[in-house]
Formats: C-alpha cells, structure tokens, sequence
C-alpha cells in the first residue's frame, strides 16, 4: 500500500510540473509571437478580447475570470485606459463600479492581434498534440478547472 501511494505522489508530481512547464512555455511562445507582430501584450490582448466578448463586463468579473486580484486587474484597465483601448463608463445599477467598453482603437488592437493569436496557438499545438489526444487532454483541463473553481482553490490574494 505505501508503495503505491508513494507512486501516486510520484505520477501527482510529475503531472504537475509537465502541466506547469508545459503552460508557462506555451504561453510565452504565442506572447513572444503575438508582441513581436501585433505589439501588444498578450495579458492586454486577452483582457481586451474578453470585454468584446463581454460588453458592460466589471473590473470584477474579469478579475474573476482570469483568476486575478481586483487590484490587479484594476492597474491593467489603468494601463489600457491610459493607452485609449479602453473606457470606464458608470453603472447605472452600481455607482461604486464602472462598467468596462473597448474604444474604436482598442477594437482595432483585438481585430488586428486576434488572428496572429490564433495562428500562434494552432501553428504550436497542432503538431505536439495528435487529434486523438486533443479531445481527452481538453477534457481532463476543464474537469481539473472546474473542480478547482468548485472548491475555490488557488483563489487570488491580490
């Protein structure tokens, strides 16, 4: 019995550092790809995708979605205001919140980084992982996701 719960720690640890090293490259490749053509962020252009996506979505519910802090994401609205992407309009059925709408340049920014995004992403994936593995491997993230949502896990602090 200690061995195999010794071997379940052991498949438990190496899941979690190939999933980790596995991600953080990932995501570097197709920022290093997306900054090198489009010149934007790719944390700028994922947030102002999710507002297109989103209309009249709060600093909070991006927040919530990226798993990041308020705070955090309230600096990158900050940032991508001040970079006239972005606008902060008043709720009118909250006025301590400010509802979140993409400016004409800040459409043009998505429209323009979106395909480059995409392509990255494909051009990355599409050889390393076969067909037959990329409904299962899909499946397994989002089970894991969710039962970390469920169980508010990994929640941020900031």
């Amino acid at each position: 019995m200690a061995d195999t719960a010794r071997e379940d720690f052991a498949a438990a640890d190496a899941l979690f550092t190939d999933l980790v090293r596995a991600q953080t490259r990932l995501y570097n490749a197709v920022a290093e790809r997306l900054k090198a053509t489009a010149g934007i962020a790719s944390g700028h252009f994922e947030l102002l995708r999710y507002v297109r996506d989103h209309p009249d979505a709060r600093v909070a519910d991006v927040a919530s979605t990226f798993a990041i802090g308020v705070g955090t994401t309230s600096k990158i609205v900050d940032r991508l205001e001040k970079n006239g992407w972005l606008e902060r309009r008043p709720n009118p059925a909250n006025r301590r919140s400010s509802l979140l709408a993409l400016t004409p340049e800040g459409e043009s920014q998505v429209s323009r980084a979106e395909p480059i995004w995409q392509s990255a992403i494909h051009e990355i994936l599409t050889p390393a992982i076969p067909p037959t593995h990329r409904t299962a491997l899909t499946e397994a993230l989002a089970t894991l996701r969710t039962d970390l949502e469920q169980r508010n896990l990994g929640l941020p602090t900031g």
